[in-house]
Protein backbone atom coordinates (compact mmCIF):
# COMPACT_ATOMS: atom_id res chain seq x y z
CA UNK A 1 0.00 0.00 0.00
CA UNK A 2 2.93 2.25 0.64
CA UNK A 3 3.98 1.65 -2.95
CA UNK A 4 0.60 2.84 -4.20
CA UNK A 5 0.85 5.99 -2.09
CA UNK A 6 4.35 6.65 -3.44
CA UNK A 7 3.18 6.26 -7.04
CA UNK A 8 0.13 8.47 -6.42
CA UNK A 9 2.34 11.11 -4.87
CA UNK A 10 4.78 10.98 -7.76
CA UNK A 11 1.88 11.27 -10.21
CA UNK A 12 0.30 14.13 -8.32
CA UNK A 13 3.61 15.93 -7.94
CA UNK A 14 4.28 15.85 -11.70
CA UNK A 15 4.49 19.34 -13.19
CA UNK A 16 1.42 20.46 -15.16
CA UNK A 17 1.73 20.12 -18.95
CA UNK A 18 2.89 23.23 -20.74
CA UNK A 19 0.99 24.62 -23.69
CA UNK A 20 4.09 25.25 -25.81
CA UNK A 21 5.54 22.10 -27.33
CA UNK A 22 8.95 21.16 -26.08
CA UNK A 23 11.73 21.36 -28.66
CA UNK A 24 12.59 18.02 -30.19
CA UNK A 25 15.72 16.56 -28.65
CA UNK A 26 18.66 16.20 -30.98
CA UNK A 27 19.56 12.61 -31.84
CA UNK A 28 21.93 11.15 -29.27
CA UNK A 29 24.43 10.26 -31.99
CA UNK A 30 24.91 13.99 -32.67
CA UNK A 31 25.44 15.06 -29.03
CA UNK A 32 28.95 14.72 -27.64
CA UNK A 33 29.23 12.44 -24.67
CA UNK A 34 30.64 14.00 -21.53
CA UNK A 35 33.80 12.36 -20.30
CA UNK A 36 33.49 10.33 -17.14
CA UNK A 37 33.82 12.55 -14.06
CA UNK A 38 37.21 12.56 -12.35
CA UNK A 39 37.20 10.54 -9.19
CA UNK A 40 38.70 11.68 -5.90
CA UNK A 41 41.32 9.28 -4.67
CA UNK A 42 40.46 7.78 -1.31
CA UNK A 43 41.80 4.68 0.32
CA UNK A 44 39.90 1.99 2.17
CA UNK A 45 40.96 -1.32 3.60
CA UNK A 46 39.77 -4.45 1.93
CA UNK A 47 38.21 -6.53 4.73
CA UNK A 48 39.11 -9.83 3.08
CA UNK A 49 42.74 -9.35 2.21
CA UNK A 50 43.59 -6.47 4.45
CA UNK A 51 45.12 -4.50 1.54
CA UNK A 52 44.13 -0.97 0.74
CA UNK A 53 41.59 -0.39 -2.08
CA UNK A 54 41.76 2.92 -3.73
CA UNK A 55 38.29 4.38 -4.26
CA UNK A 56 39.62 6.20 -7.32
CA UNK A 57 39.97 2.89 -9.18
CA UNK A 58 36.47 1.87 -8.19
CA UNK A 59 35.00 5.23 -9.21
CA UNK A 60 36.79 5.09 -12.54
CA UNK A 61 35.50 1.56 -13.15
CA UNK A 62 31.94 2.63 -12.25
CA UNK A 63 32.22 5.67 -14.53
CA UNK A 64 33.46 3.47 -17.35
CA UNK A 65 30.56 1.06 -16.81
CA UNK A 66 28.10 4.00 -16.90
CA UNK A 67 29.80 5.35 -20.00
CA UNK A 68 29.61 1.94 -21.76
CA UNK A 69 25.97 1.56 -20.69
CA UNK A 70 25.14 4.98 -22.16
CA UNK A 71 26.95 4.09 -25.40
CA UNK A 72 25.08 0.78 -25.69
CA UNK A 73 21.74 2.53 -25.17
CA UNK A 74 22.65 5.09 -27.83
CA UNK A 75 23.70 2.34 -30.23
CA UNK A 76 20.45 0.44 -29.60
CA UNK A 77 18.44 3.63 -30.17
CA UNK A 78 20.37 4.35 -33.38
CA UNK A 79 19.74 0.83 -34.71
CA UNK A 80 16.07 1.11 -33.80
CA UNK A 81 15.71 4.44 -35.63
CA UNK A 82 17.55 3.09 -38.66
CA UNK A 83 15.22 0.07 -38.71
CA UNK A 84 12.18 2.34 -38.45
CA UNK A 85 13.44 4.49 -41.33
CA UNK A 86 14.17 1.38 -43.43
CA UNK A 87 10.71 -0.11 -42.71
CA UNK A 88 9.02 3.21 -43.53
CA UNK A 89 10.90 3.43 -46.82
CA UNK A 90 10.00 -0.18 -47.66
CA UNK A 91 6.34 0.53 -46.91
CA UNK A 92 6.40 3.64 -49.12
CA UNK A 93 8.09 1.70 -51.93
CA UNK A 94 5.48 -1.06 -51.67
CA UNK A 95 2.67 1.53 -51.85
CA UNK A 96 4.37 3.15 -54.83
CA UNK A 97 4.67 -0.20 -56.61
CA UNK A 98 1.02 -0.94 -55.91
CA UNK A 99 -0.01 2.47 -57.25
CA UNK A 100 2.14 2.01 -60.36
CA UNK A 101 0.68 -1.45 -61.04
CA UNK A 102 -2.90 -0.22 -60.66
CA UNK A 103 -2.26 2.72 -63.03
CA UNK A 104 -0.60 0.40 -65.57
CA UNK A 105 -3.56 -1.97 -65.37
CA UNK A 106 -6.07 0.84 -65.96
CA UNK A 107 -4.07 2.17 -68.93
CA UNK A 108 -3.81 -1.32 -70.41
CA UNK A 109 -7.56 -1.81 -69.94
CA UNK A 110 -8.25 1.46 -71.78
CA UNK A 111 -5.87 0.44 -74.55
CA UNK A 112 -7.64 -2.90 -74.87
CA UNK A 113 -11.02 -1.15 -75.10
CA UNK A 114 -9.69 1.15 -77.82
CA UNK A 115 -8.23 -1.81 -79.72
CA UNK A 116 -11.56 -3.63 -79.46
CA UNK A 117 -13.38 -0.58 -80.83
CA UNK A 118 -10.90 -0.36 -83.72
CA UNK A 119 -11.28 -4.06 -84.43
CA UNK A 120 -15.07 -3.67 -84.45
CA UNK A 121 -14.88 -0.68 -86.80
CA UNK A 122 -12.39 -2.54 -88.98
CA UNK A 123 -14.81 -5.49 -89.21
CA UNK A 124 -17.69 -3.14 -90.06
CA UNK A 125 -15.69 -1.37 -92.78
CA UNK A 126 -14.42 -4.70 -94.09
CA UNK A 127 -18.00 -5.94 -94.34
CA UNK A 128 -19.03 -2.74 -96.15
CA UNK A 129 -16.16 -3.12 -98.61
CA UNK A 130 -16.99 -6.79 -99.20
CA UNK A 131 -20.61 -5.79 -99.85
CA UNK A 132 -19.43 -3.13 -102.31
CA UNK A 133 -17.21 -5.66 -104.09
CA UNK A 134 -20.13 -8.09 -104.29
CA UNK A 135 -22.39 -5.35 -105.65
CA UNK A 136 -19.82 -4.39 -108.31
CA UNK A 137 -19.36 -8.06 -109.23
CA UNK A 138 -23.14 -8.47 -109.58
CA UNK A 139 -23.36 -5.36 -111.78
CA UNK A 140 -20.48 -6.62 -113.91
CA UNK A 141 -22.22 -9.99 -114.34
CA UNK A 142 -25.44 -8.24 -115.36
CA UNK A 143 -23.54 -6.11 -117.89
CA UNK A 144 -21.74 -9.20 -119.22
CA UNK A 145 -25.09 -10.93 -119.62
CA UNK A 146 -26.47 -7.89 -121.46
CA UNK A 147 -23.41 -7.79 -123.74
CA UNK A 148 -23.73 -11.53 -124.43
CA UNK A 149 -27.44 -11.10 -125.16
CA UNK A 150 -26.80 -8.16 -127.50
CA UNK A 151 -24.05 -10.11 -129.24
CA UNK A 152 -26.46 -13.02 -129.70
CA UNK A 153 -29.08 -10.64 -131.12
CA UNK A 154 -26.52 -9.04 -133.44
CA UNK A 155 -25.37 -12.47 -134.64
CA UNK A 156 -28.99 -13.45 -135.36
CA UNK A 157 -29.56 -10.22 -137.31
CA UNK A 158 -26.44 -10.80 -139.36
CA UNK A 159 -27.46 -14.40 -140.04
CA UNK A 160 -30.95 -13.24 -141.10
CA UNK A 161 -29.50 -10.59 -143.43
CA UNK A 162 -27.08 -13.10 -144.87
CA UNK A 163 -30.00 -15.49 -145.49
CA UNK A 164 -31.96 -12.72 -147.22
CA UNK A 165 -29.00 -11.83 -149.38
CA UNK A 166 -28.57 -15.45 -150.31
CA UNK A 167 -32.26 -15.82 -151.07
CA UNK A 168 -32.35 -12.80 -153.32
CA UNK A 169 -28.94 -13.28 -154.76
CA UNK A 170 -27.75 -9.82 -153.92
CA UNK A 171 -24.45 -9.00 -152.34
CA UNK A 172 -24.26 -6.59 -149.47
CA UNK A 173 -23.54 -3.01 -150.50
CA UNK A 174 -20.69 -2.44 -148.10
CA UNK A 175 -18.06 -4.97 -147.37
CA UNK A 176 -16.04 -4.25 -144.23
CA UNK A 177 -17.12 -0.65 -144.33
CA UNK A 178 -13.89 0.87 -145.66
CA UNK A 179 -13.69 -1.04 -148.94
CA UNK A 180 -16.19 -0.09 -151.62
CA UNK A 181 -17.83 -2.94 -153.43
Amino acid sequence: MADKDDTNKSKSQAPPPTTAPAPAPAPASLLPLPPPPPAKPTEQKNPESGSKIRSNDRDIALANVEHEKRLSFIKAWEESEKTKAHNKAQKNLAELDSWENSKKASVEAKLKQIEERFEKKKAEYSEKMNNMVARVHKQAEEKRAMVQARRGEDVLKVEEKAARYRARGYAPKKFLGCFPS
